[in-house]
């Protein structure tokens, strides 16, 4: 049961109203690039100047950054010219385009593709399938038509998957003690990131990934260099 301060006002309840407001505030901040116009300025920019150099309505963008500031993705200094913003530090890292941490690519996948599917989840749970068709006009029973409707759409998609694991995949493969395995497999290894860091890890050991012919393709010419010879490909 709530609390009666729960129930007199429903905080949590507002909170979960409003929340995919706040992740299009920064999906749009990222696909724009303030972020990274603030990393290559090195300085304080006004919302007219930011506005200026990506090509946007002065006020549109003023109210983008004033709720990034109320985010804490930005900070603002006030002085007697008027507003500058810059980047907070946990933007500079995950939210560059040019941060090895950068989130960038699984924010532009979750903008374009998750969020569009979400937007039908009530007739995903009365119909118990996916709403691809509605949302990209591919077929419900092939879901890697619609995450891989495009060259373009399938590296952000592999781009995302390894932004992801830059962050969280040492830890996993620590979580498991794989050093007695010389040979290991990666089932559906996308963009090969895992692997990456698997060999990382456990520097004795070789990865193969397997993957869809055109997954392989375009992981061996955008993300796994070609010397790297601990790791091959295996189409299926």
């Amino acid at each position: 049961m709530g609390s009666t301060q729960d129930l007199d006002y429903p905080q949590i309840i507002f909170q979960y109203i409003n929340g995919f407001l706040v992740s299009k505030v920064l999906f749009t901040a990222c696909e724009l690039g303030v972020f990274d116009l603030l990393l290559e300025s090195g300085e304080p920019l006004s919302s007219d100047a930011i506005a200026a150099h990506l090509g946007t309505s002065p006020s549109g963008t003023e109210r983008l950054l004033d709720a990034c500031v109320g985010l804490k993705l930005l900070a603002v200094e006030v002085t007697r010219e008027g507003a500058c913003y810059r980047n907070t530090e946990i933007s500079n890292l995950y939210l560059t385009k040019s941060s090895p941490k950068s989130q960038y690519h699984i924010m532009m996948y979750y903008s374009n593709t998750v969020y569009l599917c979400w937007h039908y989840l009530t007739d995903a749970v009365r119909e118990g399938r996916n709403q691809y068709e509605r949302a990209f006009g591919n077929s419900s029973k092939d879901p890697f038509g619609a995450m891989y409707r495009s060259e373009e759409e399938m590296l952000k998609f592999m781009a995302g998957q390894n932004s992801i694991w830059s962050i969280c995949g040492r830890d996993v493969l620590a979580a498991f003690d794989l050093s007695p395995f010389r040979h290991i497999y990666d089932l559906g290894g996308g963009g090969g990131a895992l692997a990456q860091a698997c060999v990382s890890v456990y520097p004795n050991s070789t990865v193969a990934i397997y993957d869809l012919p055109k997954v392989v393709q375009v992981a061996k010419e955008w993300f796994v260099p070609s010397e790297e010879r601990q790791i091959t490909f295996h189409e299926g």
